[in-house]
């Protein structure tokens, strides 16, 4: 039986969805060259359509729900256990989601993060192996 003062923290607990947009909460950062940050983020089901083009690279993973990103210009319709790797300089957004949908993130800042060349993003984004 799982108490309070013995349970390790879980990525479903407190998982509500918020009322409109995304709930980011830092669970780790790693670093210092160069730094880590894993991140769980809850959607509501009215995403904020926000454009994101991070200085650093991020993988995100979809763990519950269901969503569709928009990354440099086209649409991926995600399920659980699908991901996608965002190298820094790619545009992207949330389009739809359902309420509560929990997504876990790895963001890389600092080496090997920096913002990538216009090729390489369209390079990057035609390439069938970053989204499963």
């Amino acid at each position: 039986m799982r108490t309070e003062q013995n349970s390790p923290p879980n990525l479903f607990a407190d998982a509500a969805a918020p009322v409109q947009g995304e709930r980011f909460e830092t669970l780790c950062e790693l670093g210092p060259a160069t730094r880590v940050q894993i991140e769980r983020i809850v959607s509501s089901a009215a995403p904020d359509g926000e454009l994101y083009v991070q200085t650093q690279a991020e993988w995100v993973v979809l763990l519950r729900g269901r969503a569709v990103l928009e990354v440099d210009g086209r649409s991926r319709a995600l399920a659980p256990g699908d991901h996608v790797h965002l190298p820094a300089g790619m545009p992207h957004r949330v389009i739809e989601t359902d309420a509560g949908t929990v997504w876990l993130a790895v963001h890389a800042h600092g080496a090997g993060s920096a913002a990538i060349e216009p090729a390489a993003i369209e390079t990057a984004a035609d390439d069938p192996s970053d989204v499963s």
